[in-house]
């Protein structure tokens, strides 16, 4: 039974091949691999492709758990994502 759960060191499928399995533009999938690694997240090396790191700071893991547990909060009460975005950039101007 697959989990879908990843290891550090387990390598991503290529760019090309994940593009293609998913019938997307290459250039999505090099996006998000350039995203995951500058969140800590893998590892690009030039001929061996994308390796996960799994190196991502406590507390960012942390601030981000939160931020989906507040946008399905504020779904759950009915507030749209304009709203809730609105009340995040006001609460930011405040502080």
């Amino acid at each position: 039974m697959t989990t879908g759960a990843i290891r550090v060191g387990e390598r991503l499928p290529a760019a090309r091949d994940l593009a293609q399995s998913l019938d997307i533009s290459i250039h999505t999938v090099l996006r998000g691999y350039q995203i995951l690694q500058s969140e800590g997240l893998i590892e690009l090396r030039r001929g061996r492709g994308a390796i996960i790191t799994g190196h991502v700071p406590h507390d960012r893991a942390a601030i981000i758990e939160r931020a989906h547990q507040l946008v399905a909060d504020a779904r759950l009460i009915g507030l749209s994502d304009a709203e809730t975005l609105d009340l995040l950039t006001k609460t930011l101007d405040t502080n």
